[in-house]
């Protein structure tokens, strides 16, 4: 890593720190830094009345430290020396890691995601999605010429296809979902056809039974009660009843801060992380919930606006791969909480505790303003 820090670094010694804050995007940094700090204000709402946990909104701001200074980190690099020389190196560390991850990973309810460095948890699928949006970027953008041949498409399939098995395999079905629509969008982006695109989404629907196969028992029953979660409502329906009755209850304004009656109660189950929008929305109610709504909309249209200016194919393939791994992670988290999803295990981007999610985020928003930075690049 020092040596990764040091060969960047030289080859982008005009990062000084008053170019560097002139250049930054502020439209994405703002709403990413509010976004960052409601997130703590309901980790500490979720947790501050349970003592074993109480501490974690301590731990929230650590992780929002450690992830600006990986924000600067890549904000102050050329993106295109990034995807140049260390696009490939990086993916393949990740896919060890994961691969190692299923061998000696700690397990935490039912599945292996985290690595242990020490007091720190270190959750490697995260990262993956970061990893493999760059090499995707790098191949796509090294094969225009080509791009319409299937060897090509298979071939990027094949590349975020390998983290996504090895992830679903701990299992983390939600996390494995997100490389769906990435590996669509970058290919539509880089100039596969929608034609294609669809052919091949059909077939993936159709071989969806195969599928079913490799989950988990648990897995499955979730979908089973997808429809119907009152079939299960002490068991695998209960999360998302809860979730209901929470963000139900917290009507037009809200019940206010910290007067939260399902999370404060422990009747609403993961409310510090996957399930910690149903607490806000319990907490600040409709108007609470379309400000944060608003919010992930301006971040969302700010990045893609990023991708529209950037100088290069590569540029422009990064910002929408990195765009839909943050546009998907809401989505679903969103559509879990809100029951018009299977429950997957997701994390809210910002607002759920979790260091490996926050870091990684911040790195994608680095990126995102190195690309913006060099669309003025001449």
């Amino acid at each position: 890593m020092a040596y990764l820090g040091r060969n960047l670094w030289r080859r982008s010694r005009r990062a000084t720190p008053l170019r560097l804050a002139r250049e930054m995007d502020m439209t994405i940094l703002l709403p990413a830094l509010v976004l960052a700090l409601i997130g703590v204000a309901m980790v500490y709402s979720a947790t501050f009345s349970k003592p074993e946990i109480s501490q974690l909104y301590l731990k929230q701001i650590l992780w929002i430290s450690a992830g600006s200074l990986g924000l600067i980190f890549f904000a102050s690099f050329n993106y295109q020396a990034l995807l140049e020389r260390y696009a490939y190196p990086v993916y393949w560390m990740i896919l060890i890691l994961l691969a190692v991850l299923l061998a000696v990973g700690e397990q935490i309810s039912g599945s292996q995601r985290w690595i242990q460095l020490g007091p720190i948890g270190f959750q490697p699928s995260e990262f993956a999605k970061v990893a493999t949006t760059l090499v995707l970027a790098k191949y796509l953008a090294g094969r225009q010429e080509s791009i319409k041949q299937w060897k090509v498409v298979l071939g990027a399939f094949l590349l975020a296809g390998l983290p996504m098995i090895l992830i679903l395999r701990q299992p983390d079905l939600g996390t494995a979902l997100v490389f769906i629509p990435l590996i669509f969008s970058m290919l539509f982006v880089a100039g596969v056809s929608w034609k294609r695109l669809t052919g091949i989404a059909m077939t993936g629907i159709l071989a969806s039974p195969l599928i079913w196969l490799l989950l988990k028992e648990y897995q499955r029953q979730r979908l089973r009660v997808f429809l119907t979660p009152s079939q299960d409502s002490l068991g695998a329906g209960y999360n998302v009843i809860q979730s209901k009755i929470a963000i139900g209850s917290g009507q037009a304004w809200g019940k206010g801060w910290l007067e939260g009656t399902q999370g404060q109660l422990r009747f609403l189950p993961e409310h510090h992380t996957d399930f910690i929008f149903s607490v806000m929305a319990e907490e600040w109610g409709f108007l609470g919930s379309l400000v944060l709504v608003l919010l992930f909309s301006i971040l969302l249209l700010q990045a893609l606006r990023v991708a529209r200016s950037a100088r290069d194919m590569s540029g422009s393939l990064t910002a929408v791969g990195l765009t839909m791994v943050i546009f998907t992670q809401v989505a679903i988290n969103l559509g879990v909480a809100t029951g018009i999803m299977p429950v997957t295990g997701m994390t809210l981007p910002f607002i759920s505790y979790g260091g490996s999610s926050l870091i990684a985020v911040m790195c994608m928003l680095g990126i995102l303003m190195s690309i913006w930075s060099g669309r003025k690049v001449k």
